[in-house]
């Protein structure tokens, strides 16, 4: 079995609470929207209580066009995900010349030569390290990203890889656009950076890793492009966020892991926990509905929407590194799942072994 050996995450530097971040909002859109009371309630409404951003608050009227939003964004994630990678070769006893191949996912961002690349040049990784940017995933990419480095170790089992994580969505925020959709991904959406490493069943550290993937599952629903994504207007990503998204989540996901199950040959009652992303508490809901699931079962994406937002690719990540803190007893299985733009599903299956 391919192993997941461990995390890291890296927070962006400027951290506020939803009080301060709804303040700002107000000064610059409250008196030209229609109703500002609404404004706060949009905010409220998504239970977050802070996130982290790339930027000091006040930094961001100064940026100007798609280029400087950019700009921002390769500097703040190549530190980012320079620290977070670090962290988790030292949490591993690994140098970066033992890393095999490194996956990186984002889709608040555009980096030619890709982030992964600038990791290179700052970190000693070997010249023959394979490189695979992800982008357009959204907030599947994190589980997307676990199942594509999780196929690449089955078939090579003696090499170790990493899953690199960085998602800006402040950067992303379309200050003149008063739409609700904007509105509502500007109180809901953070800053965050995340890690994995993985290692094939015949690397030295398959034997400390405590979770084994397995079961990875693509669940592509046809017709569902407007439910979540990007419009690419002048000036940066416009968001596209369907009030379809929860009711979807109900009427596709219990098939998709009826699937995954039945794969796995287990039953409906085999799953012991739950690695979600956050993707808003109407999505969470949703979630714990289709599958029959209480809060408690989801908990950890509760706690990490609440105290983070939704960082997209990079949220389920954080679950999964809680997960890590507090292990299940062995024998335990449970399911990582995330939804995103296609509209489309990323299912696994993880189990605690050692």
């Amino acid at each position: 079995m391919v192993r997941i050996h461990s995390t890291a995450t890296a927070l962006a530097p400027h951290e506020y609470s939803q009080d301060e971040l709804i303040a700002a909002l107000l000064q610059r859109w409250g008196e030209r929207y229609y109703n500002p009371g609404r404004i706060e309630q949009f905010q409220r409404n998504v239970l977050v209580g802070g996130r982290h951003l790339a930027l000091p608050i006040e930094a961001y009227e100064s940026l100007d066009g798609f280029g400087a939003h950019n700009d921002a964004w390769i500097r703040v994630a190549t530190d980012m995900a320079e620290a977070a990678i670090q962290d988790l070769l030292a949490r591993a006893g690994l140098a970066p010349d033992e890393i095999s191949i490194v996956i990186s996912t984002t889709v608040t961002g555009i980096a030619v030569p890709s982030l992964e690349a600038r990791v290179m040049n700052r970190l000693e990784f070997s010249p023959a390290t394979k490189r695979v940017p992800l982008f357009g995933l959204g907030c599947l990419a994190g589980c997307a990203g676990v199942n594509r480095l999780g196929d690449y170790l089955r078939g090579h089992p003696g090499e170790a890889g990493i899953l690199l994580s960085v998602e800006l969505c402040s950067l992303t925020l379309q200050r003149e656009d008063l739409s609700v959709a904007n509105i509502i991904a500007s109180g809901l959406f953070g800053d965050g950076c995340a890690a994995v490493l993985m290692v094939g069943d015949e690397h030295p550290l398959a034997a400390s890793a405590p979770l084994a993937w397995s079961h990875p599952r693509s669940v592509f629903f046809p017709q569902t492009e407007r439910i979540m994504g990007w419009d690419v207007v002048d000036s940066g990503f416009k968001v596209v966020l369907s009030p379809e998204v929860p009711s979807l989540v109900k009427e596709e996901l219990p098939s998709a892991v009826e699937g995954l199950l039945r794969d796995a040959d287990l039953g409906a009652d085999a799953l012991d926990f739950y690695v979600a992303h956050p993707g808003g508490p109407k999505v969470l809901g949703a979630m714990q509905e289709a599958l029959g699931l209480s809060q408690a079962d989801l908990q950890a994406s509760w706690d990490s929407l609440a105290t983070y937002g939704n960082m997209s690719s990079t949220s389920v990540l954080f679950v999964l590194h809680e997960l890590l803190k507090a292990l299940p007893p062995p024998g335990q299985r449970g399911l990582m799942a995330a939804m995103g733009p296609a509209f489309c599903a990323e299912l696994n299956l993880l189990e605690r072994v050692g």
